[in-house]
């Protein structure tokens, strides 16, 4: 009997399933073979920590007496702007968001210590966060000034929403001009001093999955430490790049949005964090469990770092005009031995993600799914393939007539 979704969540319920990490699918595929592995295998669990840009937080306030209409106005959250654009007590707050001064954090030109991702941390570690609005008044919300203290505890719903997580392979970020430049990739040193990456690499779980065979809108995943799902393919999805043989993508590739409720959260998995000279993000743990459905997921499942390559690009110079300069590609076995070969140049390399955190979220969802205590689900729809014909489409930009 072929393997389903289904049958699996039984033997799961039963405590019957066999899970492993993708690290451990290597050796196992390696010793036994695909189809042997397919056989024996039930669920494999990947994962990723790292800063994710593209995040952001949704809240539920509740009324206050008399009503306000924060729609429309403007809001704060400890000093750091939140969007007001939704309903009367509806307020997003995003993890690259900035407070507009900051002089006792702002240490360097650009920078800041606390910004959108470190409300969130605070929110999930249920601190008070400082509240203050300004509303222009209606009749139905009379209400012009809120100053109060909230907390996760206190609001209707702290929903977490990230637009584009999970980024299926990235660029190694480097600089070759001859002052160092501050970019959301870290301190890059001139000259090519430095290297810097972002992936779980092996555990990471679209580079598990290349061709979205199981991956899809409605996957169930551990987000932050709580249950999670995806709701989207992510913004800047682009399955079309060109893949290796084993469908492995040799540039940055899909993407997923994910969803789900910060009150489940953990502040272990939910980290504010500062880039110098760029601003602030909010560095998440994410694990997603892939059923064995079939040997060509299971060989899927059974990528290595050496099998996973990437391209080396110059931020010093052709990144922040568009345009990647690649200078070659490396695997991610090369990244993580602490330094490549670039233009004839030893050259250190060093992850801003984290890999052994990575391993821990991977290791927690293998044992949440054997007790029984995390089922699997089947996606309602699937995302678009390297052979939809998506693509991810830049910004042109076109004059304004008569506007500088």
């Amino acid at each position: 009997m072929a393997k389903t979704v289904a049958l699996i969540n039984e033997k799961i319920k039963n405590g019957e399933a066999v899970v492993v990490t993708a690290e451990e699918m290597i050796q196992i595929v390696k010793g036994e073979g695909a189809a042997s592995a397919a056989k024996k295998v039930d669920v494999v669990t990947t994962a990723t920590f790292g800063p994710m840009c593209s995040s952001g937080v949704y809240l539920n306030l509740g009324h206050t007496k008399p009503k306000i209409k924060l729609g429309g106005g403007r809001a704060t959250l400890n000093s750091v702007e939140a969007y007001t654009g939704f309903a009367a007590v509806d307020i997003c707050i995003g993890a690259t968001a900035l407070p507009e001064e900051d002089p006792k954090n702002k240490v360097f030109p650009g920078e800041f210590k606390y910004g959108g991702g470190h409300v969130i941390e605070d929110l999930v570690k249920r601190k008070d966060i400082k509240l203050k609005a300004i509303a222009h008044g209606t009749d139905c919300y009379p209400a012009k000034k809120l100053q109060t203290l909230i907390n996760i505890n206190n609001v209707n719903e702290a929903i977490l929403f990230n637009p584009r997580n999970l980024y299926q392979n990235y660029n190694v970020a480097v600089n070759l001009s001859a002052k160092t430049v501050y970019t959301y990739m870290g301190t890059l040193k001139p000259n090519l001093e430095n290297a810097n990456y972002c992936s779980a690499g092996q555990l990471s779980p679209l580079l598990n999955d290349p061709l979205y065979r199981t991956i899809g809108i409605g996957t169930r995943i551990l987000l932050g430490g709580g249950i999670g799902y995806v709701s989207w393919w992510g913004t800047q999805h682009n399955p079309g790049v060109k893949r290796s043989e084993g469908g492995v993508p040799l540039s940055p590739a899909g993407t997923v949005a994910v969803i789900g409720d910060l009150k489940q959260m953990n502040p272990k998995w939910i980290k504010g964090v500062s880039f110098q000279g760029y601003g602030t993000s909010l560095a998440i743990g994410i694990g997603v469990p892939i059923p064995i459905l079939n040997q060509e997921i299971a060989k899927f499942t059974a990528v290595s770092d050496s099998d996973i390559f990437t391209n080396v690009v110059d931020y010093g110079k052709a990144y922040p005009q568009g345009v990647p300069d690649t200078l070659g590609r490396v695997s991610y076995a090369e990244l993580k031995s602490g330094k490549i070969k670039i233009s004839g140049k030893e050259v250190p390399t060093a992850g801003i993600s984290s890999y052994f955190k990575a391993r821990e979220i991977a290791d927690e969802l293998k044992i949440l799914i054997k007790k029984g205590d995390f089922l699997l689900s089947e996606p309602v729809a699937e995302f678009p393939g390297p052979d939809s014909g998506y693509k991810f489409k830049p910004l042109k930009v076109r004059e304004i007539k008569g506007e500088e």
